[in-house]
């Protein structure tokens, strides 16, 4: 018995070719394929590529092309069946077993396909033919062209069709029914379309196969806008979206798709050039829904209409979304105009200005905090408790604990920053440099000053110290000598102030001259004079004061560089959520607030 063609092609959408060829073949990434040495022929140039998106392998040098189950066969000597209970299970899928009920259920799955398809081919034509010009008068307001009608094979079904009698001839009553498109009318006694009089968006599995349809009104009088087909055995709404077959095609760098809510949203978004979308088919964002689209994109981005429903939506959306975060995946939001949605929006503003909106997106766990955060009043200590208590809630329900410990870690370093310690003690040389206004004495000179980091900055504060206040430094040397610059010219320098304070030639200076240094540190004492911030506000200040600012200047640099290994480490633990850098991440922010 042959294995249906669903489940075969559910395991090749679970593995990616390279992650099975790249079990015997080493394989480098070159831009969207792999490329490795030949495993069918001796070969000193790589010649043999790999094809994710595509989903095969072809060499070059032999000629050899196929897919996973090819591979397999080919380089394990497996028979077929051995190949396909190998990579069944590195799927996580249970064996096919052939009994006599997957058979029968495999039958059913054949004639439901063979109704939906006929039905959907049925309805297309209908379309087409023009027997219905409000209803093309109706798409052509909605900006829908004939290319996107082929393309989705969109169709309509008037209440007049008699297309139940009509399969009728090769399906029985039951089959009919168990299709979902029609159901029984007590009243009428007979059997009625359940999409009459609507235009019909026809819904595809992931391997192209028809399994569900949507109906969208035209009148005004009808009892709901959109209908969709009812669950049926091998149809589950929170299980699929529209348009995935064809949108996962279309994955480029990005890893971006967008998440829309209605069928017409991705028609005019495909229109305009967006292939990479899908909608939800009318329900609230499932966890397996995101885990298909994560099968195939890293960074989705939901875009749900701009009013308040579409609005309140998509917290919900975040809300349900947020525990199923994992390290290497994100989700993003994307807010519209008010009373916007995709459809309009790019038919009225068009593809630049849409793909402009969504450079704006914001990831998850930020639209959470700007969504949550808007209803809160700032002066109510209540109000603020409950938002911290919300915030944590969701954290708590992280399934990847680490991540959620990373996340509540970052959330609560945002909610101290809304209600600092105002007793905190301010540092002294931030008093005197409020009381000398130093930015604006300085103005013209900050602005030369861009392309010197701060860190330099504050590096040529502490030698210019230094060269002009030998007689207090020399008494203090212990402070200069331990210090270590990163340019190793700098580091260089220092060394020869430390020489130059010791030495008996300088006793009773206060101030050193470019002249007293040898030539190659002439550059450096220049660049020292003319960009030291601290030059404005050391002048008229006692021994205690200097001092002061000196050591001020020195912590200063050292929460610099533990900012920047805050900064390193907050982007390992984002690739990669080790315990153990979690922990030292933790340590070094303590240190610095305790700096």
């Amino acid at each position: 018995m042959k294995y249906p063609k669903e489940y075969l092609e559910e395991i090749k959408l679970r593995l990616k070719v390279s992650q099975i060829v790249g079990k015997s073949v080493k394989l480098k990434k070159r831009g969207k394929e792999f490329i490795g040495l030949s495993p069918f022929s001796s070969e000193k140039t790589p010649s043999f590529t790999v094809n994710d998106e595509k989903g095969f392998y072809h060499c070059f040098s032999s000629s050899e092309h196929g897919n996973i189950f090819d591979f397999l066969m080919k380089i394990k000597n497996y028979k077929f069946g051995e190949a396909v209970r190998t990579l069944a299970a590195d799927a996580g899928m249970p064996p096919y077993r052939f009994t006599k009920q997957d058979e029968e259920k495999q039958n059913r799955w054949k004639i439901y396909n063979e109704i939906l398809g006929k039905y959907a081919n049925f309805c297309h034509q209908e379309l087409l033919s023009n027997k219905y010009p409000e209803v093309l008068e109706y798409l052509n307001k909605r900006k829908t062209t004939n290319k996107e009608i082929v393309f989705f094979k969109i169709g309509y079904v008037s209440d007049k069709n008699n297309f139940y009698e009509e399969l009728k001839k090769n399906f029985n009553e039951e089959q009919i029914e168990a299709s979902g498109i029609f159901y029984f009318d007590k009243n009428k006694q007979k059997y009625v379309d359940r999409f009459r009089n609507r235009i019909i968006f026809p819904v595809k599995s992931l391997n192209g196969s028809f399994f569900a349809l949507g109906g969208r009104a035209i009148s005004k009088t009808s009892f709901a806008k959109y209908i969709n087909s009812p669950e049926t055995e091998f149809y589950k709404k929170g299980n699929n979206l529209y348009n995935i077959h064809s949108a996962k095609e279309f994955n480029d760098n990005s890893n971006e798709v967008f998440i829309v809510e209605g069928y017409m949203d991705v028609v005019n978004l495909h229109k305009f050039g967006i292939k990479n979308v899908v909608a939800n088919l009318g329900t609230a964002m499932t966890e397996k829904q995101i885990d298909l689209i994560w099968r195939f994109f890293k960074n989705p981005i939901i875009c749900l209409d701009g009013d308040p429903s579409g609005r309140k939506a998509a917290v919900r959306a975040a809300e349900r979304l947020f525990p199923l975060m994992k390290s290497d995946l994100n989700i993003y939001f994307l807010k519209l105009p008010e009373n916007s949605d995709p459809d309009s929006y790019i038919n009225e503003k068009g593809k630049e200005s849409f793909i402009k909106l969504s450079k704006n997106k914001a990831v998850i766990q930020n639209f959470i905090w700007d969504s949550y955060y808007e209803d809160v009043d700032k002066n109510d200590p209540r109000s603020l408790t409950s938002f911290e208590r919300k915030i944590k809630s969701l954290c708590k329900d992280i399934k990847d604990k680490t991540l959620g410990k990373y996340f509540l870690d970052s959330f609560m370093q945002r909610i101290n920053e809304l209600t600092p310690n105002l007793n905190m003690k301010k540092s002294n040389f931030l008093k005197y440099k409020k009381l000398t206004n130093p930015l604006e004495q300085t103005k013209d000179i900050y602005k030369k000053r861009n392309k010197f980091e701060e860190k330099e900055l504050k590096e040529f504060s502490i030698l210019f110290l230094v060269m002009n206040n030998l007689d207090i430094f020399r008494k203090n040397i212990e402070l200069i000598s331990k210090i270590a610059f990163t340019d190793s010219l700098l580091n260089d320098f220092k060394q020869k102030l430390v020489s130059y304070l010791l030495s008996e030639k300088f006793f009773g200076r206060k101030k050193l001259e470019i002249e007293d240094f040898e030539e190659k540190f002439n550059s450096i004492i220049k660049l020292i004079n003319n960009n030291a911030p601290i030059k404005i506000i050391y002048k008229n200040k006692n021994e205690n004061e200097i001092i002061l600012i000196f050591n001020e200047i020195v912590e200063e640099i050292k929460k610099i560089e533990l900012r920047k290994k805050i900064e390193s480490l907050e982007d390992k633990v984002s690739l990669n959520l080790d315990e153990n850098l979690y922990t030292e991440l933790l340590t070094l922010r303590n240190q610095l607030k305790g700096g």
